[in-house]
């Protein structure tokens, strides 16, 4: 059976019946670490990983800008580069909610780790070939 296409209805009769897991609530985690499984768990799909780090690459720059010329008008199109990639992640290709809505702290801080992570792996990938 092709698992990536399966549907419900191709679930092997009699068996377990399953029982659906309920959603996580981002607002149970009592620490950034307990929390960041589950933010990578949020961020599955590589195309929203990617526009994760796209959008905190320019966010980056963004903040150069306005630090070079002092435009606070570089503050907001750094939120929006961060904020709109990201989203567009989310809602486009993950088909999740952004934690960002129920835990914006520790959302804000695994969207960091995880740029981190990714540069890290990348320079790990490109020493190791």
């Amino acid at each position: 059976m092709d698992t990536m296409n399966a549907t419900p209805s191709d679930a092997v009769q009699g068996g377990p019946p399953t029982i659906p897991t309920p959603p996580t609530d981002p607002r149970s985690f009592d620490s950034f670490a307990s929390f960041y499984p589950f933010y990578l768990g949020e961020h599955r799909n590589p195309t929203c990983r990617r526009l994760h780090f796209v959008g905190s690459s320019l966010t980056l720059l963004c903040l150069a800008a306005l630090v070079a010329t002092r435009n606070p008008w570089w503050l907001l199109a750094g939120l929006l580069c961060g904020y709109g990639f990201a989203w567009i992640g989310h809602f486009g290709f993950e088909k999740n909610k952004p934690a960002s809505f129920k835990r914006p702290l520790y959302s804000f801080m695994g969207d960091w780790v995880m740029y981190r992570d990714m540069w890290v792996q990348g320079f790990k990938n490109l020493f190791t070939a």
